[in-house]
């Protein structure tokens, strides 16, 4: 009887532990455009717009309750120290994602993506460009202008989050 105790509750530990880890072993290809060697780091700054997992719990002090409101994340330098926590909720009633205005650079996003759970993408911030990532899911960008399918980053599964430079 013990030795089924113990075997059940060695199971159900491994299973629950299973659902919470994070995705932190996915490497993905740096999303964003090229940056230039040669533009100063105090040059006019970029965009990043981050379509991050939608929230789990519903908010219904938004201004709409039954529209989903997108999940918040962490901007991170390049060596992963945090610079910003961005409460991503644009406080409209679309209640889009929220632009961040940034110094040109890299950096990397840890932000929730749909069906992957916790993710760290690394991005690039070019001067006056805007850098997209789509990690909301359901998607489809097969005939987007932006970039080609030679160009794009995707999720193990081939959903497309953003482009290379």
């Amino acid at each position: 009887m013990k030795t089924l105790i113990v075997l059940t509750a060695i199971t159900v530990g491994a299973t629950l532990s299973g659902c919470t880890t994070d995705q932190t072993k996915l490497v993905l290809d740096r999303v964003g455009p090229p940056l230039s060697p040669s533009s100063p780091v105090a040059s006019t700054s970029g965009t990043l717009l981050v379509y991050s997992a939608y929230a789990v719990n519903a908010d219904f002090n938004a201004r709409d309750p039954n529209r989903p409101e997108y999940s918040d994340y962490k901007i991170l330098s390049a060596d992963g120290k945090l610079l910003q926590q961005v409460h991503n909720d644009s406080g409209t009633l679309l209640q889009e994602a929220v632009p961040v205005e940034l110094l040109p650079g890299q950096y990397n996003v840890r932000a929730r993506a749909n069906g992957y759970g916790l993710l760290t993408i690394p991005v690039n911030i070019a001067p006056r460009q805007t850098t997209v990532l789509h990690l909301e899911g359901g998607r489809s960008w097969r005939n987007a202008s932006p970039f080609d399918q030679t160009n794009t980053v995707r999720l193990p599964d081939g959903q497309i989050i953003g482009w290379r430079g």
